[in-house]
């Protein structure tokens, strides 16, 4: 009998350590839009919150959009607009934490092309390049298209990646252009390969192609897995907001100094200049205002006929519940 009641000790015990499994499915890890998720896991937030997080790297928001439907990542870091993107097709999605308040996504042309495209409306019939077809690169591309003149259909888009394949994707006049994220696009700029078009990565910049903030990378889900995992996603959030704070006012280098050494593409002082560029666009607090998702559903409506004809309850897309209750620190 003292056997049992001690193996059923070790067993009780064994299920209060275990830390919770959850996979999660991010459109291109070593995007500079989502540093933060890495900057959570090297610092050991979600260890520290009970989580075993599993972080499935599909190269493309679309991809990790598409898993999540699909069921094989329960959880991903991605553009907030792919959840106005499926509530028009009667998927109910949901952000729960936004890591990014501007999209940081540049465009920009071949340098050896400027001269015959010197604005947006001279990319009609040329080849752009971006993350994949479907992602929030690529939805940039279209809203830009559109607001000079163009259809989406007037370019052929086709899907580069991030980081060195979007790089070498122009380097090697794949593409004539090119829709992208950092750290590509500083080192296409160093490399004097683009010339930029339209930059999302500041305040400034975001205002002038945008009109303002714009939430942009967000932890999303299904609303069924948030109403089943709610101290899960507690956990999940615990962990980004800290992240969030601890990089509030850090320098480039202290950044850096907790990344792997494969993100900084063989040039670590260039990539100190992306993070430089950079910083400005993740948000402090995690938290969602009440005004800057109309952006995007303007910006999705605007070529997007599925959203135009919508009537999407922005309310839906989004919740701040998880934010407001994590500890101040």
């Amino acid at each position: 009998m003292r056997r049992l009641v001690a193996a059923l000790l070790v067993l009780l015990l064994a299920v209060g350590l275990a830390q919770k499994r959850v996979v999660l499915g991010v459109g291109g890890k070593t995007a500079v839009v989502y540093l933060p998720l890495t900057v959570v896991e090297r610092l050991g937030y979600f260890k520290e919150e009970g989580l075993d997080v599993v972080i499935q790297d599909l190269q493309a928001g679309s991809r990790a959009l598409q898993a999540l439907v699909g069921g094989s990542v329960e959880v991903v870091m991605g553009f907030y607009d792919h959840t106005i993107q499926m509530q028009a097709q009667g998927r109910d999605i949901v952000a729960f934490v936004q890591v990014g308040r501007y999209p940081a996504i540049v465009l920009g042309v071949r340098s050896d092309l400027a001269d015959q495209v010197r604005s947006i409306a001279d990319l009609k019939g040329r080849k752009v390049g971006v993350t994949a077809p479907g992602s929030s690169t690529h939805f940039f591309l279209n809203y830009l298209l559109v607001k000079n003149g163009l259809k989406p259909t007037d370019v052929s888009v086709i899907g580069v990646s991030v980081g060195a394949q979007a790089v070498a994707a122009v380097q090697n006049r794949q593409v004539d252009a090119i829709s992208n994220v950092e750290p590509a696009i500083t080192l296409l700029e160093e490399r004097g390969l683009i010339k930029v078009l339209a930059d999302t990565r500041s305040t400034k910049g975001t205002r002038e192609v945008l009109g303002g903030e714009y939430p942009a990378a967000v932890l999303y889900t299904t609303r069924a897995w948030l109403e089943r995992n709610p101290d899960t996603a507690q956990r999940l959030v615990n962990a980004m907001v800290r992240g969030l704070r601890w990089m509030q006012g850090k320098t480039p280098e202290e950044i850096a100094a907790v990344l792997p050494e494969e993100y900084f593409l063989g040039d670590r002082a260039l990539y100190l200049k992306v993070l430089r560029n950079s910083l400005e666009s993740f948000s402090p607090t995690g938290r969602f205002s009440d005004t800057a998702p109309l952006r995007p559903l303007t910006v999705l409506s605007a070529f997007d006929p599925n959203v135009a004809r919508a009537r999407i309850d922005l309310k839906r897309t989004y919740t701040n519940e998880f934010v407001d209750r994590v500890p101040k620190r």
